[in-house]
């Protein structure tokens, strides 16, 4: 992706302003990531909880620039044939019957079985060139004629044979496939890897891309994020339920709520008709915050001294 083409990458600022335009607000690490990454022409390896905007990165970059967002979604076993390309069999086989119904009007008047190897040698590999060939996600992204946003989501979820697949794509923009060759980008792509830390990725990987990992937001950044995302939630509610949150985040849960559970809340809440946080409107609604069952009994059970502390952070207390 060429700079001229892209002026919304040109600073950290204009990232930012980009960014906030769009409903992403971000810290300045990440802005200036997304900048690093565009001049230097790097993958990005974004790590972090669950919900904190990993994946919601690269859609609105992908938003910003106005450029084709390509998705591969990794999971256990995912092989070349799914990511990167297979061949068309049933055109193949479709082809097949085709020639050979003509197959006697090529070879007539050939001098025995020498003359009509040769000449069924001048059709060359016709069944395995580009025609033939059914791009998947990695190749489709490095067809694109003015780049695209390629998000390889969940990386962590793929196995470590499919990593060493992604190292001449991340490192060169190329693919070498045995029956045509080496495939290089028209336009190489811009690069978003996303992993929970379910597992550790491999260091030929983590050496091929910038490291960026984003934890749960500040107060601060996280009531932002609610004022940009649910801009009806007055400022007291909006304060009341981020201070909530983080409250909640510091308890021993099975799943600590991320910022798209606090969204749906805050959302939630004003769906109520809610001014403020009380006992009763958190009970009601703690399963659009807590995944689990054992979670929601236990901040149940310590309701009420969340909520006083919570309060005790309001400003005047």
């Amino acid at each position: 992706m060429h700079n001229q083409d892209f002026p919304q990458l040109e600073s950290v600022e204009r990232i930012e302003q980009g960014f906030e335009a769009h409903g992403y607000v971000c810290s300045r690490k990440i802005a200036t990531a997304v900048f690093l990454a565009f001049q230097l022409r790097k993958p990005v390896l974004v790590e972090g909880p669950p919900g904190v905007g990993k994946t919601e990165l690269a859609k609105t970059i992908a938003v910003l620039l106005d450029t084709p967002l390509i998705r591969l979604q990794c999971y256990e076993g995912l092989d070349e044939a799914k990511a990167l390309y297979e061949w068309k069999y049933g055109k193949q086989l479709l082809y097949t019957q085709v020639l050979k119904e003509k197959l006697g009007d090529l070879l007539k008047g050939a001098d025995g079985l020498a003359e009509s190897v040769e000449r069924l040698h001048l059709f060359g590999d016709i069944f395995y060139s580009e025609e033939f060939l059914e791009p998947r996600p990695l190749l489709k992204a490095m067809q694109q004629e003015k780049g695209a946003i390629l998000l390889i989501d969940e990386v962590d979820k793929s196995d470590y044979e499919f990593e060493s697949l992604l190292l001449e794509i991340l490192s060169e923009y190329q693919v070498s496939i045995p029956e045509i060759g080496t495939v290089k980008a028209t336009t190489s792509p811009m690069v978003f890897l996303t992993s929970n830390n379910t597992r550790d990725i491999s260091d030929a990987l983590k050496r091929r891309c910038l490291h960026l990992y984003i934890p749960f937001p500040s107060v601060e950044l996280e009531e932002r994020i609610i004022q940009t995302r649910v801009p009806n939630v007055q400022e007291q509610l909006r304060h009341q339920l981020v201070a909530f949150v983080h409250s909640l985040r510091q308890l021993d849960l099975k799943k600590a709520p991320a910022i798209s559970e606090t969204i749906d809340w805050a959302r939630s809440l004003l769906l109520l008709h809610a001014d403020e946080l009380d006992e009763e409107i958190v009970r009601s609604t703690l399963n659009v915050l807590l995944k689990y069952e054992d979670d929601i009994e236990a901040t149940d059970s310590a309701l009420r001294s969340l909520l006083v502390g919570e309060d005790t952070s309001q400003p005047g207390h």
